[in-house]
């Protein structure tokens, strides 16, 4: 199917899917579903309902409820649709950030899995409509701490099931999903089961053993493993796949409390800069719906940037978290390379991968770095870790060394938009206290070079287990082995897949290894010590994180063009280094955002942290999309 072709995938009777019930959002479509009216609630009644009419409040969750699907109805708990759940933990959250604070009477807010940053283009307003949820609620964070240490907010929670707010939720993001389509499959009977134990564990007075996400909304990139999933890597050769298992970094953060709400969409195998390679349908930019969010994690941004998940997570292989961050004005982390298990991931380049978060605060960055970063005995490249990342972020920048590279700044096909906002992010930080320092990185200009021989060799390797026997969509009617392994893979694979496949064949093959591949390898040499160098006079880099901001859907058809947006980020996973997309603003001619990225050494990730706390001092965490903020999107 073309990119512009209309995606509607019955997924009836697929193996362990209980029920046989789900679909796929058709791309460009929107939901049907229950309106965002239905759990709209203003201000004024939300106060009522948390002070004097309890009984109220539960008898108006509950008649809501019957609007909405039953979770106990039969149908899958793997609906392939547009989800996200909601436990009565987190809601009290959103509700006592409310009635908390001085408010307009009629603002509204929405009983949705948002949490996160305030809006920008309606901050000014009140303090209600920034704490809202249709404006972006407030960070994670400080709701979490909010809600353990208010006896009285938390007795709401006996007046409250903890069905009804899941329910509520999804339906929410069923009205608002179908115009990103950035989630390919939801966890209701997951999210139902945690906000449960939840529920119980602020019954019996232990919230604060439950982890430091507990009731935080999450997500997953579909080419993470959860068990009783599918996980898809949005490829139609792993339509079918149920996955037995569970990675290490979703375990991690389900066990350190996140509602988990369902996967991602993503580019085929991680394969693209904008979610277009997906099997299923594009994922759609919520900042505005004509353009991609970057890729290959553009669910994972979308979802963020959209106000449908609090955290999310991604994987970076040359830039796939960082990029669609930048694109969806999210905080988006690529951590170093083994600081995060990769295992249960679906690899692409294993010695170039790495797991990382979305979030609309640096704050959460580093708690949901916190709750997935260390030591797993699965994986030989994950290290032992004795680091908060949160521990360092009031510090401030004053007497931290900053780089700068010339280069990076006068590279070809850096927009004037781009290259302003990322200096004035830079005079800010001098602004602070900051030592700003010319750095030279020599070899940089050859990563892109180097990334796609290493890259494509090491997908060919990791793909070859998807033959038709041990994995993957097998092609039916055939008598030999065969003639049903290239057949299968000729259909199960997209056009990316098989260029990279075959790119990789070649120049691991004979007479050509020695050409390309073990050239490259010598780069890579030659830009790890350009960093290592580099660190000597600085304590982080800064630079641009994509050359332009959003691009349209469509727009680029040369597969070159399209790796060139990844030109700022390849080298930092070449050499294995961490770096942070920080969003700063909107750009100038296009209005829309731009994020600066912030790279460290390698295993001194909690400086770009740092760093990146400082300009959230001036430009404020990170908004929900205004769009979905304001609720024009499924009106």
């Amino acid at each position: 199917m073309s990119p512009s072709d209309r995606y509607r995938l019955k997924l009836d009777n697929i193996p362990g899917r209980a029920g046989g019930f789900g679909r796929w959002i058709s791309r460009g479509s929107k939901s049907n579903s229950s309106s965002v009216d239905t759990v709209e609630l203003t201000v004024r009644q939300l106060f009522k309902h948390a002070s004097a009419h309890r009984l109220h409040c539960t008898q108006s969750a509950a008649e809501n409820s019957r609007k909405l699907p039953s979770p106990s109805s039969g149908t899958s708990s793997l609906l392939r649709s547009a989800p996200v759940g909601q436990n009565t933990v987190h809601m009290l959250h959103e509700l006592h950030a409310c009635v908390s604070m001085d408010t307009e009477p009629n603002s509204r807010v929405s009983i949705s899995g948002t949490v996160g940053a305030p809006n920008r283009s309606i901050a000014s307003s009140t303090s209600m409509r920034r704490c809202g949820l249709n404006c972006g609620s407030v960070p994670a964070s400080d709701m979490r701490s909010r809600s353990r240490s208010d006896g009285a907010a938390l007795s709401f929670l006996n007046t409250i099931t903890s069905a009804v707010l899941p329910a509520a939720s999804f339906a929410r993001v069923r009205a608002l999903d179908g115009a990103t389509h950035a989630f390919l499959e939801t966890t209701e009977q997951l999210a139902l089961q945690q906000a449960a134990a939840l529920d119980a564990a602020v019954a019996a007075g232990t919230l604060d053993a439950c982890g430091p996400l507990a009731g935080v909304p999450v997500a997953f990139k579909d080419n993470m493993n959860l068990e009783g999933t599918h996980t898809t890597c949005s490829s139609a050769m792993l339509a079918n796949y149920v996955s037995p298992f569970t990675a290490t970094c979703v375990q991690r953060t389900i066990e350190a409390g996140g509602i988990p709400l369902g996967k991602l969409n993503m580019d085929e195998f991680a394969f693209g800069s904008s979610t277009e390679t997906s099997a299923f349908g594009s994922t759609r930019n919520p900042w505005d719906l004509s353009r991609v969010p970057g890729g290959s994690s553009g669910g994972s941004a979308a979802a963020v940037g959209a106000g449908l998940a609090a955290i999310t997570l991604g994987s970076d292989t040359g830039g796939s978290i960082r990029q669609p961050g930048s694109f969806c004005g999210a905080v988006a982390v690529k951590p170093t390379y083994g600081v995060v298990s990769r295992y249960g991931v679906v690899a692409f380049g294993s010695s170039l991968d790495q797991v990382g978060p979305f979030t609309r605060s640096v704050e959460d960055a580093a708690f949901a770095l916190n709750a997935i970063a260390g030591r797993d005995v699965l994986d030989c490249t994950s290290q032992d870790l004795d680091v908060d990342f949160t521990a360092n972020l009031a510090e401030g920048v004053k007497g931290m060394r900053i780089g700068v590279v010339p280069a990076f700044m006068e590279a070809q096909g850096l927009t004037d938009e781009v290259k302003a906002k990322v200096e004035e992010a830079v005079e800010h930080l001098r602004a602070l206290g900051a030592d700003i320092v010319e750095v030279e990185l020599p070899n940089a200009q050859a990563a892109m070079s180097a990334y796609y021989v290493l890259g494509p060799c090491e997908a060919f390797s990791n793909l070859a287990r998807f033959d038709s026997v041990r994995y993957g969509y097998c092609d039916p009617g055939h008598k030999d082995l065969a003639s049903q392994y290239e057949a299968s893979r000729a259909k199960g694979f997209g056009p990316e897949a098989r260029r990279r496949i075959m790119l990789g064949s070649y120049l691991l093959s004979a007479g050509v290894y020695d050409k390309y591949y073990y050239p490259a390898q010598q780069v890579r040499t030659l830009i790890t010590r350009d960093y290592a160098a580099a660190f000597e006079k600085v304590d982080v880099i800064l630079s641009p994180v994509a050359p332009t901001t959003a691009f349209k859907i469509g727009e680029i058809c040369d597969p070159t063009e399209m790796y060139l947006a990844d030109m700022f980020t390849i080298s930092i996973n070449i050499a294995g280094n961490g770096g942070l997309s920080f969003p700063i603003g909107l750009g100038a001619d296009t209005g829309l955002p731009v994020g600066v990225q912030i790279i460290a050494p390698p295993f001194k990730d909690k400086n770009m942290f740092r760093a990146a706390a400082a300009l959230e001092q001036h430009y404020g965490p990170a908004p929900v999309a205004p769009d979905f903020a304001d609720g024009k999107v499924g009106a």
